[in-house]
């Protein structure tokens, strides 16, 4: 009883101090745990995803070439430079963190309330991704991305804005969680060979497993760290 007690006055205080953090954070969960929802929204998982890969690949001195999102919500980041080494190894291992990190760094700036700073930033980044986007669906993907985020960042109320940012950061957040999750799903059900995890386990001789446990060690550090930034 005493940790229900706890938990009542955790829930309520949420409630009276944080209503719109709550309101993101369950929105979020819903259109990240309905399938029909999910299968709507992951395109923008998927392009936090490949900005990881593009984003590593520059910063580990590879060219990068083009980055590809298709309908199936599945994508492609090509990048030019040595067919291995640590350049290689750290472009791929750039992609299923992202989203859970690209939510962390939000989730700081809205609980800094500085949600505005966070549209803008995204903004940036997606208007840096589309400049390198290389097919139609992934280019019209990431321009209605960009103008959703546009419209709430220069239309709308402060208060839209906080709630639009901290919905964007636990969707992310969650996002990542569930890509991850896929992945593995993926690998236990014989779709090997062309994962992240089995690209990295080829290049480093290390267990495909123990990658994609690292990507989920990371995403769920992203979302426990997060929800104290934003609720604690």
């Amino acid at each position: 009883m005493e940790l229900i007690d706890e938990a009542t006055a955790v829930v309520t205080r949420l409630i009276d101090e944080r209503p719109t953090v709550l309101l993101a954070l369950v929105l979020a969960l819903v259109a990240v745990l309905w399938s029909t929802s999910w299968r709507w929204t992951r395109t923008v998982v998927t392009i936090a995803h490949e900005g990881g890969h593009a984003i590593t690949a520059v910063l580990a001195g590879r060219g990068l070439t083009g980055i590809r999102l298709h309908p199936d919500t599945s994508g492609l980041t090509v990048s030019t430079g040595a067919p291995a080494g640590p350049g290689l190894v750290f472009t791929f291992l750039g992609g299923y963190p992202a989203p859970g990190l690209l939510g962390l760094g939000g989730a700081v700036l809205v609980a800094a309330d500085r949600a505005e700073w966070a549209l803008w930033i995204a903004l940036v980044l997606l208007a840096a991704t589309l400049v390198h986007v290389r097919n139609l669906f992934g280019v019209l993907s990431v321009v209605a991305t960009g103008a959703l985020v546009a419209v709430v960042s220069f239309a709308g109320s402060p208060r839209l804005q906080d709630g639009f940012a901290a919905a964007l950061c636990w969707f992310l957040l969650f996002g990542g969680l569930r890509a991850v999750r896929e992945l593995q799903r993926g690998r236990r059900r014989g779709r090997r060979g062309s994962s992240d995890a089995d690209m990295l386990a080829r290049l480093t001789g290390v267990a495909g497993g123990m990658w994609a446990g690292l990507f989920w060690l990371i995403s769920g550090v992203a979302v426990i760290t997060a929800a104290w930034v934003l609720l604690g």
